[in-house]
């Protein structure tokens, strides 16, 4: 039964001889092209009922005045305690190039006691940068990723009710001073730096272009130079180099995800020639009291007699069993798999042998 479990855990291993060619668009990000994050401090209002407890929150029932007075509405040395508003905090993502006029999807998320923010609308919202000024402003119906219902005995919560989001809920009001248009040089940064990938990449581009435009300077980084492609504008270069295909090299890794029992392992791990011994040993404490009272209106008084039933359980393991050095990804797969035990034993196995030193590949655990 074990053996039929073991072929599960490597579902997601890349058993291709060789790596696809990638976009370079894929593997890099373009100096200065980034999207940059927004926050802002609102109000929902339209809640059934699930809102702020004002007692609890009182930045809630403040800035309900603030825009309330700000409306014309005179609201000073009055007692409200609405249940149908909510103190929130709202977040989004300015996407690079973005222009004024341009819609955004934002982020919704109660900061107070509410309960729920289904069904709630935001009211209009600035949202700030990191430099304080405002890029956007955000206001719409919310659309919350949960429910919850509660009665005088019990709660029922599914997913998270508290935040939601509003789709394309933000318009962009200021773009980013960003002079694209007249750099003379970009970096491609890579995502995941490596030499042998950054000097395929400068290769490619420069026989792209029949002329040296392009040049490693680490692991992480290949500088364009903007004026050697002789194109218009950086705009065009870049439309150019990022359709360019490249084949990555990828470093040997082993994956492990203790919760689910997921091994997941890349093409070039290797295992050298070693001897595997496994075993389970359990402790098992079973209590079973006795209770001895006096027969019915007899002196006496009732005494719980205590019984535990201990054992140590040594299950056999699987021996000494040997896993021959794996040339191939297949065949580190079939030696593994040889041992016969169940995943999450697979786990420790592999452990063992990486700290033994037979292991040739990062190991990193989740």
């Amino acid at each position: 039964m074990l053996r039929s479990l073991l072929p599960l855990i490597f579902i997601i291993l890349p058993l291709m001889a060789q790596a696809s060619p990638i976009r370079i668009k894929d593997l890099v990000e373009f100096d200065g092209v980034r999207s940059n994050d927004l926050v802002g401090y609102g109000l929902v209002v339209g809640l059934n009922g699930t809102g702020d407890g004002l007692r609890n929150s009182p930045f809630t029932e403040e800035m309900l005045s603030n825009i309330l007075e700000r409306l014309g509405v005179n609201v000073t040395g009055e007692q409200f305690r609405p249940k149908n508003v909510a103190a929130v905090l709202v977040t989004a993502s300015l996407p690079p190039f973005a222009r004024a006029g341009s819609p955004i999807d934002v982020t919704v998320s109660a900061i107070g006691d509410a309960n729920s923010l289904l069904g709630g609308t935001l009211i209009m919202t600035p949202l700030n940068a990191a430099d304080g000024d405002i890029y956007a402003v955000a206001q719409g119906t919310i659309i919350a990723g949960g429910a919850s219902a509660t009665g005088d005995g019990a709660t029922v919560v599914q997913g998270v009710p508290t935040a939601g989001v509003v789709p394309s809920g933000a318009t962009v009001e200021r773009e980013v001073a960003f002079d694209f248009g007249g750099m003379t040089s970009l970096r491609l940064a890579l995502r995941t730096p490596d030499f042998t990938t950054a000097g395929r990449i400068e290769q490619a581009i420069n026989q792209n272009f029949e002329r040296v435009v392009a040049v490693m300077l680490d692991a992480g980084t290949v500088e364009l130079n903007i004026a050697a492609t002789q194109m218009p504008s950086p705009a065009h270069a870049l439309g150019r180099i990022e359709n360019i295909l490249v084949e990555p090299e990828r470093r040997a890794r082993v994956v492990v995800d203790q919760r689910s029992g997921t091994i997941v392992m890349g093409e070039d791990v290797r295992i050298s020639r070693v001897a595997v011994s496994q075993g389970n040993l359990t402790l098992r404490i079973q209590e079973a009291p006795l209770v001895s009272q006096p027969n019915p209106f007899a002196p006496g008084e009732t005494v719980v007699v205590p019984r535990t039933n201990a054992a140590i359980i040594d299950e056999p393991g699987i021996g000494l069993a040997e896993v021959s050095g794996g040339t191939s990804l297949s065949e580190v797969v079939a030696g593994l798999n040889a041992l016969g035990v169940a995943p999450r034993d697979m786990i420790d196995i592999l452990k063992s042998i990486k700290a033994s030193g037979a292991l040739h590949a990062e190991f990193i655990v989740r």
